[in-house]
C-alpha cells in the first residue's frame, strides 16, 4: 500500500516516484481505470480565497493531469495585453523598443472574454478584438517651488510617468458595447519612464487578446503550481529534550508537543505546514524514528492572479480549455477510419 499511495522521501532519496496506476503492476489490485471509481474519489476542497490569490486541494488525479493545469493555467488562458505600440513623439531618454517592452507587460483590467482573437495580420483592429489606451504626458517646471530646492516632486510636474496615465479611447461603438467598462491597467502605480523639463510621451497603444504560448505577458498568473501533501509518521514516541529538537527540524506549526503525564511528547499537528527540509536527518537520534512521504495523488494547487481576472475564474476557465482539448481528440478518433 506504500508504494501505491506515497512517495518516501529517504536521507539520500526519494522512493515510489513513478506511476503505477496500471492493471496487472501489482498483484491481487485492480488498477484498471474506472470511471464510477474515479468520480467517489475525486474532490475538490478550497482551502484559502483572497482577492488575487487561490489554494485549493486536488484530490484522487494523476500527475499528469495536474500538471496539465498548471500548464494551462500558465500558457493557454488568454488575456489582453499591449500588442502594438505607436510611437507619435518620445523625447525621454528610455528608447522606443524598451517602452514599448515596459508597456506591453503592464497586466491589463480588461476581460477577455469580452473579445475575440484579432486576425493575422490586421493592423488597425476593431472594436470587438481591440482595446486602445493612449499615454500623452508632457513634464514642465513648477514655478512656485522654492530656488534652493532639489527635490524633484516640488520642482517639476509630470517628471514621473506612470501607468494610470493611460486612458481607454474607445473604438468604433465600444462605448455602447461596453457602457459599464472600466478597462485600466491592474495597478496604478508601475513606472514607466522619469522626465524633466520639456521631455514629453505621446504614444497609441493596443491591447488585444492572446495567451501565454505566444507570449509570456499574455499569462494571466504570477504564478501556478502544485506540490504533493506532506505526509509525516511518528514511527514511536519522542520525549523531551529529542521533541525539541524534533519540532526545530520542521516548519513552524508542524510539530507540537504536548505535556502527558509530566513528559513532553511530540505530535504531529499540521504536516500540510512543512516544506520537507530533511533536517531531521542530520540527527542520528531521530532519523530512524520518523517517516516522510507525500500522498501521491493529493495536489495542493497554489493560483496567483496577476489581477486580470480573480483566481477562481481563472481555474475554472483552465478547466472548460482542458475539457475543449479533451472533446477535440474524441472527435479526432471518430473521424478517422478504423482499418
Amino acid at each position: 500500500d506504500e508504494m501505491r499511495d506515497r512517495v518516501v522521501l529517504g536521507e539520500f532519496g526519494v522512493r515510489n516516484v513513478h506511476t503505477t496506476d496500471f492493471p496487472g503492476n501489482y498483484p491481487g489490485y485492480e488498477d484498471a481505470w474506472d470511471q464510477r471509481r474515479f468520480e467517489e474519489a475525486f474532490r475538490v476542497d478550497i482551502i484559502r480565497e483572497e482577492e488575487s490569490a487561490l489554494e485549493f486541494d486536488m484530490v484522487g488525479i494523476d500527475a499528469a493531469i495536474a500538471n496539465a493545469f498548471r500548464r494551462i493555467l500558465l500558457a493557454e488562458v488568454p488575456t489582453m495585453a499591449v500588442e502594438k505600440v505607436f510611437v507619435y513623439n518620445n523625447t525621454s531618454i528610455v528608447q522606443d523598443e524598451i517602452l514599448a517592452h515596459r508597456l506591453g507587460l503592464i497586466p491589463i483590467r480588461a476581460d477577455p472574454r469580452l473579445f475575440e482573437y484579432r486576425n493575422q495580420g490586421d493592423e488597425e483592429g476593431t472594436e470587438i478584438d481591440t482595446l486602445q489606451f493612449q499615454l500623452k504626458i508632457k513634464c514642465s517646471r513648477n514655478p512656485q517651488a522654492a530656488k534652493e530646492s532639489s527635490d524633484p516632486n516640488e520642482l517639476y510636474f509630470n517628471h514621473k510617468v506612470y501607468s494610470k496615465h493611460m486612458t481607454w479611447v474607445p473604438l468604433g461603438n465600444q462605448t455602447e458595447l461596453f457602457p459599464d467598462a472600466d478597462f485600466r491597467p491592474v495597478h496604478d502605480d508601475i513606472l514607466l519612464a522619469l522626465l524633466r523639463p520639456g521631455q514629453e510621451i505621446d504614444v497609441l497603444m493596443h491591447c488585444v487578446k492572446g495567451i501565454g504560448k505566444d507570449h509570456a505577458k499574455f499569462s494571466p498568473v504570477a504564478t501556478a503550481s502544485y506540490r504533493l501533501l506532506p505526509d509525516i509518521t511518528l514511527l514511536q514516541p519522542i520525549e523531551d529534550e529529542a521533541a525539541e529538537m524534533l519540532q526545530k527540524c520542521f516548519s513552524p506549526g508542524v510539530i507540537e508537543i504536548q505535556n502527558i503525564k509530566g513528559k513532553k511528547v511530540a505530535r504531529v499537528a499540521n504536516a500540510r505546514l512543512d516544506t520537507f527540509s530533511r533536517e531531521v536527518f542530520r540527527h542520528e537520534a531521530l532519523k530512524n524514528l520518523v517517516r516522510l512521504a507525500r500522498v501521491r495523488n493529493h495536489y495542493i494547487f497554489s493560483v496567483e492572479s496577476t489581477g486580470i481576472l480573480p483566481p477562481d475564474v481563472l481555474v475554472s476557465e483552465a478547466i472548460k480549455i482542458l475539457m475543449g482539448k479533451c472533446q477535440r481528440f474524441l472527435n479526432e478518433l471518430d473521424s478517422v477510419p478504423m482499418e
